[in-house]
């Protein structure tokens, strides 16, 4: 499989700049692996496909809110600070992305909020966009993370083209969010309502968690022809024992497990016994998974629409098929599904 292989053309209007109105309400594409057959639903019916004593798998990360706007010391230079990971608490270091890199060499500082009361100085390059920030306030730690949270806006990506909203703070993250970590939504668990799961739980589903904190790694366009040669960036996984056992039960139960998302996908199998059991696992994991991929845990999975040459596509593409994954998003366009982080959705049986 080639990078060529994942282009198609994506119409601009088909990208969702808002969520649906209720969030089980959004459209849901039913794919049959076996048949081919496509079906086109309501996200809310997804509670027709499940039987008691089936699981569903679901990332409980947290989204945390992890754009900045800061001013460059003496020019006062708008330069816009991304927030990826949390280096060492201690010392306030963090790795984050600079915007307009160009602007911003080691030894400057940024200055935050109205008052200035939040500084940080620039102390290493990581990447071309990327920078070691140590971040300088006088308080607690939890005052520090607390004023993070009050400068900081919700990381809705850069495609949608608009100004935050309020809304996206409670729409850009699952209502079982508990982990916080991430710097962009696990987005198939958006369609997730209280109503639907509460159902879903007296229908005799299970629910087991998992956590893999999104990182940016994760929408890195590959830019190279030979899949084989990408590198995908490090994310944190946590997978607990009750999680195993939830699991490994509907297993040898003969019951199905549904991968809620690619991110819960991807961690599930960076966590495999040979035997073909998940395992607790916590560390990180840089696993990339293109066809052909012989997937171990879950036999289906809900996801959304995923943009061209997109590592999530891929992933699709190796649980699909290749060729229905084609099909189904000839169909997605046709229909006007709409696409990305507040798109539809789509359940691969």
């Amino acid at each position: 499989m080639k990078l060529s292989n994942f282009n198609f053309n994506l119409p601009a209007e088909l990208l969702a700049e808002f969520p649906a109105e209720n969030r089980d309400e959004s459209r849901l594409m039913v794919v049959h692996r076996k048949t081919g057959e496509i079906e086109h639903r309501l996200f809310k019916d997804i509670l027709e496909y499940f039987d008691e004593g089936d699981v569903m798998v679901v990332n409980n990360t947290k989204v945390f809110p992890a754009r900045l706007y800061g001013n460059k010391e003496k020019t006062g230079a708008r330069i816009e600070v991304f927030l990826l990971r949390e280096l060492n608490a201690e010392q306030r270091l963090w790795d984050v992305l600079v915007d307009p890199a160009r602007k911003i060499r080691i030894g400057n500082k940024l200055y935050f909020g109205d008052d200035d009361s939040l500084v940080a100085e620039v102390i290493d390059n990581t990447t071309s966009r990327g920078r070691t920030l140590r971040f300088l306030y006088d308080g607690s730690y939890e005052e520090f993370r607390q004023k993070l949270v009050d400068l900081g806006e919700t990381p809705i990506p850069k495609y949608i083209n608009r100004e935050v909203t309020p809304e996206d703070a409670e729409r850009y993250q699952t209502i079982y969010a508990k982990e916080e970590g991430a710097v962009a939504a696990p987005t198939a668990g958006l369609h997730f309502s209280k109503h639907l799961m509460k159902r879903l739980e007296i229908k005799g589903v299970d629910f087991a968690e998992v956590t893999l904190h999104v990182g940016l790694g994760t929408f890195n366009p590959v830019e190279v022809e030979d899949l084989s040669k990408h590198k995908m960036d490090s994310e944190e996984v946590r997978i607990s024992q009750e999680a195993c056992d939830i699991v490994n039960a509907a297993k040898v139960n003969k019951k199905r497990v549904c991968a809620i998302g690619t991110t819960t996908m991807r961690a599930m199998e960076s966590s495999v016994s040979s035997s073909r059991t998940l395992n607790p696992y916590e560390g990180w994991t840089n696993k990339f998974i293109f066809p052909p991929y012989d997937f171990s845990v879950a036999d289906c999975m809900v996801t959304n629409f995923h943009t061209p040459k997109s590592t999530l596509l891929m992933m699709i593409s190796a649980f699909c098929g290749h060729d229905l994954m084609r099909k189904a998003y000839d169909e997605a366009i046709k229909e006007g599904y709409k696409f990305y982080s507040y798109g539809d959705a789509m359940l691969i049986l």
